[in-house]
């Protein structure tokens, strides 16, 4: 037998993703240990905002038990540049998993791709920040057109969670398909807050209870307004428009509709914005029942247009019969028209949103990058 290959693993952020990462990068690591030419993937460090646990002599941390030593830490962690050096400078190439949405830590992805460590990531602030640093991180990357020194970046989670929406995009890309249309429903919690305020058999509730009541089941931000801003999907659009060749300078530079009422813009917690916003529920059901009355129903999706260059997100109307009307529950869908799937799209369906399905993202892309480090 071939002697083990060796990769370490370097985790960022812990709460539901992370853990629910960690649980599967177990599974992982026994499947890949047992393989004909065996690696070694070894968790070395496991870091939140306050805590730090780091291997610094590279011995594996048990996984099992990474996040109760976690929890045992009582210092400050270092600065996250000097543990990064350390990591650098490990005997054997590093994959960086941030399940974070930290800007800041995003914004520093192209020097840590240079240093030759890969990243695996959610976070889809470094993706759909400025056109600059999108192009800073291809150019860093070595499945960009970075070195092959430097490190490997996927992101498959950023849109859709677990589901292939960018891996599908990409390969229709890089086979010469020409994207004409990308449309859908990208955030889970409008998915469902939408399905219950108006299912397409008809009745629904009003809309401030349903958004009540999706913050209640954990479906929304801890303030319902960073989902109903639709900067979320902005965001997610970003991506999809870039990877599809249009240069997006950033999530708003094309136009996003609020679904925050401007009065309540102002609002000084999302508690006081959730006991307000009923005030305002004849405004959308205006909207409900202008459709209802076409046979219709809303929903709120984003679109690009890729021939005409707009991007856009808001509400828009489906006929019933319509797979974006049909959605159930959380999912998202998401549609690509091309020339070579013709008036027909290809259509990607399934839970946007959670904690399992999203890690799943993420461990996917880890197998990504440890199959081209092979």
């Amino acid at each position: 037998m071939s002697s083990p290959k060796q990769i370490f693993v370097a985790v960022v952020g812990v709460g539901g993703v992370g853990k629910a990462f960690l649980n599967q990068l177990e599974h992982v690591r026994l499947r890949l240990s047992k393989q004909p030419v065996p690696i070694n993937l070894s968790l070395v460090l496991v870091r939140r905002s306050t805590k730090q646990l780091f291997s610094t002599d590279f011995k594996p941390l048990e996984i099992s038990t990474a996040l109760d030593q976690l929890e045992k830490q009582s210092s400050e962690p270092q600065p996250f540049p000097t543990t990064l050096d350390l990591l650098a400078k490990a005997p054997g190439r590093v994959i960086l998993v941030d399940n974070t949405s930290d800007q800041t830590l995003a914004e520093t992805y192209p020097s840590i791709l240079s240093k030759g460590v890969s990243i695996v990531t959610p976070n889809k602030k470094a993706f759909s920040h400025t056109y600059d640093l999108w192009q800073r991180i291809q150019a860093s990357a070595a499945n960009g057109s970075g070195p092959a020194t430097s490190g490997h970046v996927y992101h498959e989670s950023s849109v859709g969670a677990g589901l292939p929406v960018l891996s599908t995009l990409s390969e229709l890309v890089a086979t010469g398909d020409r994207v004409t249309k990308i449309e859908g429903v990208f955030s889970g919690t409008m998915s469902f807050l939408f399905n219950s305020f108006m299912p397409v058999a008809g009745g629904g509730g009003a809309f401030g209870a349903e958004v009540a009541k999706a913050k209640d089941l954990g479906y929304t931000e801890p303030d319902p307004r960073d989902d109903l801003n639709g900067l979320d999907v902005a965001r997610k659009l970003t991506i999809l428009a870039r990877l599809a060749g249009l240069p997006v300078e950033s999530p708003t530079s094309f136009p996003v509709q609020s679904l925050i009422p401007a009065e309540l813009e102002s609002s000084k917690s999302g508690d006081e914005f959730l006991a307000r916003l009923p005030e305002f529920d004849s405004r959308m059901e205006e909207l409900k029942e202008a459709a209802r009355k076409q046979g219709k129903v809303v929903r709120f999706v984003g679109s690009i247009d890729v021939g005409s260059k707009a991007v856009k997100v808001g509400l828009e109307e489906f006929d019933a019969s319509h797979p974006i009307a049909a959605l159930k529950g959380s999912d998202n869908i998401i549609n690509f028209y091309t020339e070579r799937y013709g008036a027909n799209p290809l259509i990607i369906q399934g839970a946007g949103a959670g904690a399992e399905v999203t890690a799943m993202g993420v461990t996917g892309d880890l197998l990504k990058v440890v199959r081209s480090l092979q």
